[in-house]
């Protein structure tokens, strides 16, 4: 046991005779590693670009309300009435009439 540890550690199973095999394992373990780091490494890429565009998405709906809300304000009768009243002009009394065209056949 004691020996078997030693020989580990001072790396003799790389350059015996049958070290390929374990030179194989290795570089099999070093593949799998930089994929699983690599692979680590766009998930976190994704995840920074979700959260990125959702804060984008928030920005934009929040702007949508804004200006859908200063529309409202702006299509209101009073606000149209003060703004002709700015500019010289007054609502009508006489209620509009209705034309009616009839086609001929």
């Amino acid at each position: 046991m004691k020996d078997k540890f030693y020989n580990i550690l001072k790396g003799t199973f790389l350059v015996s005779d049958d070290s390929f095999k374990n030179w194989r394992v290795i570089i099999f373990i070093s593949v799998l590693a930089v994929i699983m780091i690599a692979s680590s490494h766009s998930a976190d890429k994704k995840v920074y670009e979700i959260a990125r565009l959702e804060n984008e998405v928030k920005k934009m709906r929040s702007e949508f309300v804004e200006g859908r809300s200063k529309l409202m304000r702006l299509k209101m009768e009073s606000a149209v009435v003060l703004k002709m009243k700015e500019k010289g002009l007054e609502s009508s009394v006489i209620p509009p009439k209705k034309i009616i065209i009839k086609t001929q056949e």
